[in-house]
C-alpha cells in the first residue's frame, strides 16, 4: 500500500475524531446547582414572639403525699395512667445531656429522661413502665392537647404565655440563655450579634431576647438544636442562642465553639401536664421534692450534667395553693 495514502487516511480519521469531540458527542459538563446544605425546615423568623404577661412563671401547686406505687387515688389522673400500664412522656432525642439517643445502645438518655423515669417509678414502682415519645420543641403543646402524651419532660420552660394552655410542676432546673459562637469569631456578647444571623430552635423561648435587642440580629429558626449546630458548622449562621446547658451540650460535640457573654435571658425547666390536672401537678411536685430530700437529683446531675461544672443544686420551689 502507498505510504502516502496510509498517512492521509490516518490524518482524515484523526481530524474526524477531533471534530466529533468538539461537537457534543462527549457528556455535557455538569450544570446542576450545588445542593443547599441548609437543614430541612430552616428559615428566618420575622414575627416577634408574643408579649409575655405578668405572672410568677415558677409558681406551682404544693405537693401532696405520694401514694404507694400502683395504688393511686381513685379517679385521679395518676390512676388513669396506671390503668393504661405505662407513662407516656414527650421527650427530646436531639439535645445532648438532656435528651439524646445513645448511638451505641440506641436508647434515649439524659437528665430529662432520668426525671421521667423517676416519675414512672413513683407511679408503678418500676421505672421501665414508660413510653418515651420524641417531640420537637414546637410540638410540645399540641402533644399535650391531643393527649398523645401524659406529660412533657423536655427542657420545657414555664412561661406566662404557655401557662394559658398547660400546667407546670415546680422548676427542676434553672437555665440562663447565652450565646454560642466559633472561637475567634469576634462574637463575645449580645451587642456583637447586630447584623449577624443567629439560630434558635422553633417553639422555644430563645427568640424573645433577640427580638428585644436594640439592634437585633437576623433570627433563623430550625427544628432541633442539632440543626443549629449543623447550620453553624456550614456557615449558614454566625451564632446560636439558647439555654446555657443546651449550648454546652453542643460544645461537647464541637470543641471549635464556645459559650460567650453574660446571660441575655433566664428561665427554668418544669414538667408540663394538661391544663386542669391539679392532682398530677401535686404528684409530680411530690416526686421532685422526694428527689431533693433523698439526693436523687444530685445523683442524676453528677451522672448526666457534670460537664456543666459543679452542681448548682436543685432549684428552690415556689409553692402556691
Amino acid at each position: 500500500m502507498n505510504t502516502r495514502l496510509v498517512l492521509a487516511a490516518l490524518l482524515v480519521a484523526a481530524t474526524a475524531l477531533m471534530t466529533g469531540c468538539g461537537s457534543g458527542d462527549l457528556p455535557a459538563p455538569n450544570t446542576l446547582d450545588a445542593v443547599n446544605p441548609q437543614p430541612a425546615g430552616a428559615g428566618e423568623i420575622t414575627d416577634p414572639p408574643p408579649i409575655e404577661g405578668s405572672c410568677d412563671t415558677e409558681a406551682s401547686l404544693r405537693p401532696g403525699p405520694l401514694p404507694r406505687p400502683g395504688a393511686m387515688p381513685q379517679n385521679s389522673a395518676m390512676a388513669a395512667i396506671v390503668a393504661n400500664g405505662r407513662l407516656k412522656v414527650g421527650v427530646d432525642q436531639n439535645t445532648y445531656l438532656f435528651g439524646f439517643r445513645n448511638p451505641g445502645t440506641g436508647e434515649l438518655e439524659g437528665f430529662d429522661i432520668d426525671i421521667a423515669h423517676e416519675i414512672a417509678n413513683a407511679l408503678f414502682g418500676d421505672p421501665s413502665k414508660i413510653e418515651l415519645r420524641s417531640v420537637t420543641a414546637a410540638e410540645r403543646l399540641s402533644a399535650l392537647h391531643d393527649k398523645k402524651v401524659d406529660m412533657i419532660v423536655r427542657t420545657f420552660s414555664a412561661t406566662c404565655e404557655r401557662r394559658k394552655e398547660v400546667d407546670f410542676s415546680s422548676v427542676y432546673y434553672g437555665a440562663a440563655q447565652r450565646i454560642l459562637a466559633p472561637r475567634d469569631s469576634g462574637i463575645n456578647s449580645g451587642t456583637d450579634l447586630a447584623g449577624k444571623r443567629v439560630c434558635v430552635a422553633r417553639g422555644t423561648t430563645a427568640s424573645t431576647p433577640l427580638f428585644a435587642m436594640a439592634k437585633r440580629p437576623t433570627v433563623i429558626g430550625v427544628t432541633n438544636w442539632t440543626d443549629c449546630l449543623v447550620a453553624l458548622q456550614q456557615g449558614l449562621v454566625d451564632a446560636i442562642s439558647g439555654d446555657a446547658p443546651i449550648l454546652f451540650g453542643l460544645v461537647e460535640q464541637d470543641r471549635n465553639l464556645q459559650v460567650v457573654g453574660d446571660p441575655i435571658g433566664i428561665g427554668g425547666y418544669a414538667v408540663g401536664v394538661p391544663k386542669g390536672s391539679d392532682d398530677l401537678v401535686r404528684f409530680v411536685n411530690g416526686v421532685l421534692e422526694r428527689m431533693r430530700t433523698d439526693g436523687t437529683w444530685e445523683r442524676i446531675y453528677a451522672a448526666r450534667l457534670s460537664a456543666l461544672g459543679p452542681s448548682p443544686g436543685q432549684p428552690t420551689p415556689r409553692y402556691v395553693g
